[in-house]
């Protein structure tokens, strides 16, 4: 997989005066069932988080507040996403190396995943992960 699977998925969007609501449900939305889901938060200034890359999980990340920067490699590009909107999901496929960057004040990154967590999933290295990518 590459950076050409990356993409934003604009989730359903109910306006209402007494406040807005989105949301995701599964395939429905998302390209995978989710089988687990965590958040980032209270990051400090000039922090990043990530900084590694998944054999075979897939996420969808969301800025349910605030505001970061989310940096993908494939080991020859390099996109960066500004994720500022409680409504837009960034689709992330398995073997992108990706890190999170600039968050505001209070911000807070929502993931969902199809799997697990398993720390034989990660590959953290980023020579490693570019040797990996070039050879697929």
């Amino acid at each position: 997989m590459g950076l050409e699977n990356v993409r934003i998925i604009e989730l359903p969007k109910f306006l209402d005066d007494r406040g807005n609501l989105s949301f995701f449900q599964n395939c429905d939305q998302i390209p995978f069932n989710i089988k687990r889901v965590y958040w980032i938060y209270d990051v400090p200034g000039g922090e990043q988080r990530g900084g590694h890359a998944y054999k075979d999980l897939q996420e969808v990340i969301i800025a349910l507040s605030g505001s970061f920067d989310v940096v993908l490699q494939d080991g020859n590009e390099k996109k960066v996403f500004s994720l500022n909107r409680s409504y837009y999901g960034l689709y992330v496929p398995q073997r992108v190396w990706r890190h999170m960057e600039n968050f505001s004040t209070n911000s807070l990154a929502f993931i969902a995943t199809d799997s697990l967590f398993d720390a034989d999933q990660y590959i953290r290295e980023f020579d490693l992960f570019k040797k990996l990518a070039n050879e697929q």
